[in-house]
């Protein structure tokens, strides 16, 4: 059974309310589909989130006190979660945590300060996670980083795949026996840049990190999100007990938006999402009982996604990339699980 407050079945999905074909054409013309357009019109029978409870489920969110995130947490505290907010701004952790508990129904706020792109700080909030919530219904892998030039973290990664790669990576393997006792979710935040990058190979001496020398950061987000959702599969396929999902919010203006890509929101700002309308899968994923029986899906707009639109990313998803990647990530991560 679905946790909701009221006897409604539907999740009020794409096919509910606009039909296969035109979610399908939405889907298929990128623009229409990742704006706001494609927003209004699949979400005309979604289900209202404050129709949902989370009362008594302890849910973890990393990068929570903007954009995404803040939205994702506000509404969260809607529906009465207990959550755990991890970032990395004591000042900024502080203020969200205030503005949440103004909400009547909120649950315990609690806050964890750590990078995400530095694995030790990641693995000392990996602890205090445990200290604090025995009990996980859910951890949100939200924190990103999208930089113009190339920054290397204090474990030498560059900071864009540190911050979406080797951080979750870490994380969740830490977390995992807490997931698997509560039979808890781990939802990522990815993107549709994704779309244009191809699976880094490992086992052909291919490497994630973009050299200096012609480092573009947007093309380096979109390699660190086609990682995340790679791994998204294969950590369903792994781990039968905890429900996985990874996610893209379409266009939404958000202030990494704002800061990073300024000619992109310039162009196609009456289009975008707000930080809300991007954030509602997310928070749909954590209550919604419909996703375990999909774990490994990649959603948008409350429906599953492909994850290829081009052939050339499709054939570089071979089983030797996937196996390389993950034997990557557990090398760079297993100093810090003794």
């Amino acid at each position: 059974m679905d946790s909701t407050r009221n006897d409604r079945t539907s999740d009020g999905g794409p096919s509910m309310g606009i039909g296969n074909a035109l979610d399908g054409l939405l889907d298929a013309t990128v623009v229409p589909g990742f704006s706001r357009i494609g927003y209004a019109l699949r979400s005309s029978m979604f289900t209202p989130l404050d129709q949902y409870s989370l009362a008594g489920k302890t849910v973890v969110v990393t990068g929570p006190t903007s954009g995404l995130g803040e939205a994702n947490v506000h509404q969260l505290a809607v529906m009465g979660a207990d959550l755990v907010l991890v970032g990395r701004s004591v000042d900024k952790l502080a203020k969200v945590s205030a503005d949440l508990r103004r909400i009547p129904s909120c649950g315990r706020v609690d806050t964890v300060v750590a990078d995400m792109a530095d694995l030790a700080t990641v693995r000392v909030a990996a602890a205090q996670i445990e200290e604090i919530a025995p009990s996980i219904h859910a951890l949100v892998h939200n924190a990103g980083a999208l930089t113009k030039e190339k920054i290397v973290t204090a474990q030498g990664f560059e900071v864009t795949i540190a911050c979406h790669v080797l951080g979750p990576h870490l994380m969740t393997t830490v977390l995992l026996p807490t997931l698997h006792s509560s039979r808890g979710r781990v939802i990522t935040v990815s993107s549709g840049g994704m779309y244009a990058a191809t699976l880094t190979d490992f086992s052909r001496g291919q490497s994630p990190e973009m050299p200096a020398s012609s480092y573009d950061g947007t093309k380096q987000y979109a390699i660190a999100k086609r990682l995340q959702v790679t791994l998204n599969e294969m950590w369903a396929v792994r781990e039968h007990d905890v429900t996985f999902a990874a996610m893209h919010p379409g266009w939404a203006d958000t202030p990494g938006v704002q800061s990073s890509l300024p000619a992109f929101r310039l162009l196609t700002k009456p289009l975008l999402r707000t930080a809300s309308q991007g954030a509602d899968t997310i928070s749909w994923l954590v209550v919604d009982d419909k996703v375990i029986a999909q774990s490994g899906k990649f959603w948008c707009d409350r429906a599953v996604r492909d994850i290829h639109r081009l052939q050339r990313t499709k054939k570089s998803d071979t089983v030797a990339a996937r196996t390389a990647l993950w034997t990557w990530c557990d090398e760079q991560i297993g100093a810090y699980l003794a």
